[in-house]
């Protein structure tokens, strides 16, 4: 784990490299869209690592447990408390869209939508709930690995650590060579994390460059109640699952500044997953849990994404001047429900997602209508990534405490002190 002045220094580091590629972006365009490989590289070189960091995580932390009756309760646990907030999340983002109307006033006619720009999304194979939890099955254990499925990884993973929990005294030289193994690929996290820095600039810069600082503004009061949507929801909601456990919510935020940062740069929560995972496990809570937890959340704990899928349609339908009714809102809610999760580790997931939905309101809301969103759907995907990450931290923290295996003093220690980790004893 990194110390608390080398932690600083990251962040100082990735705030600058943020800066410099907006500035960049800004004066010098056509320079910085060719900056892009350096985010896309450091996210390859994130993504390249999460696979063995979550089955060696997982393998040795069920492996160490004795019921395997726990490893089923916790992952119950978990999907549980996603679904409560998700639902949650996407019943604000209509809720805010239905009286804030941020699409009122556009007046477009849905006949001049020109979709071709969507029809990527719109045409593209949507997973349903049961092929979904098919493709969880690998086809191969090195298939998985090979593709970076995950929820594949975490599935044999699982298998894997209860088979040698199962073997007792004969798995524990398996279990000590890849407890070992995870030592050294964390050690290779914080070689990677040095690039941090200039990933942000990449990432940002191409953003910035390729669609302007115009495009911030564009459509600015939609982006403004996203925005405001995300704030409102990680400070009330997020805020008081903290409150239940003891916990203060800006001190939790406080506390991952670093991965904000990073996630903020590149656009993907994905870049800060292992850290994270790092983070938790010194705030008190088990290898094992967490090895469950993290990686099931980011498949189906999209606070984010959820208030973005429902706000998102309905500023569509505000802007074509498409009356929805409650019932309409409730179907969205139910339909939102299903292909949220099916569509959650697909390349394009969101709009795949927006698409599938639209299809299910019989027409009422032309699939042709995600052309108005499109421009700036860069921009929003910040907000909904760095939603994602708060939530998965937190919906980590609440599952281990309600096992009643979190250590409160000593996650209250390390969040009032985040200096402390690393040190002795800690």
């Amino acid at each position: 784990m990194a110390t608390a002045k080398s932690a600083k220094s990251l962040y100082l580091q990735v705030l600058a490299g943020v800066v410099i590629g907006v500035l960049l972006g800004h004066f010098a365009p056509q320079l910085a869209v060719k900056m892009q490989p350096f985010g896309d590289a450091f996210i390859k070189l994130v993504r390249m690592i999460i696979a063995p960091i979550v089955f060696v995580t997982v393998v040795v932390g069920i492996a160490k447990l004795s019921d395997a009756k726990e490893v089923g309760r916790i992952g119950l646990k978990a999907i549980i408390y996603f679904e409560v907030m998700t639902t949650l999340a996407m019943f604000i983002g209509l809720i805010v869209a239905h009286v804030l109307q941020p699409g009122a006033g556009l007046n477009i006619d849905p006949a001049t939508l020109d979709g071709k720009s969507v029809s990527q999304y719109a045409n593209a194979p949507h997973q349903d709930v049961v092929q979904f939890l098919l493709n969880i099955i690998p086809n191969t254990i090195v298939d998985a690995f090979a593709k970076g499925e995950i929820l594949q990884v975490l599935l044999f993973a699982v298998l894997f650590g209860l088979g040698l929990s199962r073997m007792g005294d004969r798995g524990k030289t398996v279990v000590h060579v890849l407890d070992e193994a995870g030592g050294a690929l964390f050690g290779v996290i914080a070689i990677i994390m040095r690039l941090a820095p200039l990933g942000a600039f990449g990432a940002m810069a191409f953003a910035i460059g390729r669609y302007g600082i115009g495009t911030l503004t564009q459509l600015g009061f939609l982006m403004l109640c996203f925005y405001l949507t995300c704030i409102v929801f990680i400070f009330a909601a997020m805020g008081a699952v903290a409150g239940i456990m003891g916990l203060n919510i800006l001190k939790i935020l406080r506390f991952v500044k670093e991965e904000f940062l990073i996630v903020l740069g590149t656009s993907s929560s994905e870049a800060a997953m292992p850290t994270l995972m790092e983070k938790l496990e010194a705030l008190g809570c088990g290898q094992s849990l967490v090895g469950l937890t993290v990686p099931l959340g980011y498949a189906f704990n999209l606070d984010g994404s959820s208030i973005y899928f429902t706000m998102a349609i309905a500023f569509i339908a505000q802007a074509l001047n498409i009356p929805l009714s409650w019932e309409d809102y409730l179907l969205i809610l139910a339909v939102l429900l299903l292909t949220s999760k099916g569509a959650a580790t697909v390349t394009g997931g969101g709009f795949i997602t927006l698409a599938a939905t639209l299809a299910t309101l019989n027409g009422k809301v032309p699939v042709a209508g995600m052309v108005l969103i499109l421009g700036i759907d860069r921009f929003m995907s910040e907000a909904r990534a760095i939603t994602n990450l708060f939530g998965n931290t937190v919906a980590t923290l609440f599952v281990a405490w309600w096992e009643g295996t979190l250590d409160i003093e000593r996650a209250r220690r390390m969040l009032n002190d985040p200096g402390s980790i690393g040190a002795p004893g800690a």
